[in-house]
């Protein structure tokens, strides 16, 4: 099964680089467009100046990312401590998750310089600006989880004289595990993202700062080497949702391989 997954992979990483490579080769040579380097570049082209550029590029890239861990740490503690408080009490979800629905109406890049203004720290902005991206998704589907689980699993250990502490360690937060990491997985490239956007916004480092000087500065080499950093940022986040995943819900992946082997 991972064999295939992983020709799958490739296969699908092969055909996007083909078809990158053909719509570069026809703005220049089909529609013979003189912004075409801008435009579309030739991927080989990227990955040459990625190879060039690396230790600048992953140097910012480290500076953006350190924050927008700290800040998905911080949304992530936030979330699963609300989640639970609103499962708790119906009054408190009440009051708590129209407020939550609300936060999450105001755009980031309208958020992000006030948030600068209160803190006047671009390193703070840039981890509550990833914690402000991520702690909903984690709320939502935490409390999703906690919900969903069945009442009559909670009354038997009621039966038992289980105390609601008790009931949330060896029941609940085992059920909602799953939720959780859908969750996580969903606002992991966000926070990234949250955080290169901040970066753009007037740091003195970071990758959003590669990303605003090569794009006004006329090297569209690194631009887009710098996109292709970025990228890689949010799909390493994911993936290390996806290890964490593995090591502390052992026994959804063991459903997943019996149900693939059924």
């Amino acid at each position: 099964m991972n064999k295939n997954k992983t020709l799958v992979l490739l296969v699908w990483f092969a055909g996007i680089f083909a078809l990158w490579e053909l719509g570069a080769f026809s703005l220049v040579n089909i529609f013979h467009d003189k912004m075409a380097a801008s435009k579309l570049p030739y991927p080989h082209e990227v990955i040459a100046t990625l190879a060039k550029n690396w230790q600048t590029l992953s140097e910012a890239g480290a500076v953006t990312f350190s924050k927008a861990a700290t800040g998905f740490a911080l949304g992530a503690s936030i979330g699963i401590i609300l989640a639970i408080l609103m499962s708790i009490s119906k009054i408190a979800e009440q009051i708590a998750f129209p407020y939550l629905i609300v936060s999450q109406m105001i755009p980031v890049l309208g958020l992000a310089p006030i948030i600068f203004n209160l803190v006047r720290n671009m390193d703070a902005s840039r981890i509550i600006i990833a914690a402000y991206i991520t702690f909903f998704p984690v709320a939502a589907n935490m409390l999703s989880g906690l919900k969903s689980v069945d009442i009559d699993k909670r009354e038997l250990m009621y039966s038992y004289a289980a105390k609601k502490p008790s009931i949330y360690m060896k029941l609940m937060l085992p059920f909602s595990l799953p939720y959780l990491f859908s969750g996580l997985k969903i606002a992991a490239p966000l926070s990234v993202t949250a955080s290169i956007l901040v970066d753009m916004l007037g740091s003195k480092n970071g990758i959003g700062v590669k990303l605003l000087y090569s794009l006004y500065g006329g090297t569209k080499d690194i631009f887009w080497a710098s996109v292709f950093t970025s990228a890689l940022m949010g799909i390493i986040s994911y993936f290390i949702v996806i290890i964490a995943e593995r090591i502390f819900i052992p026994w959804k992946k063991e459903f997943n391989t019996k149900a693939g082997e059924d």
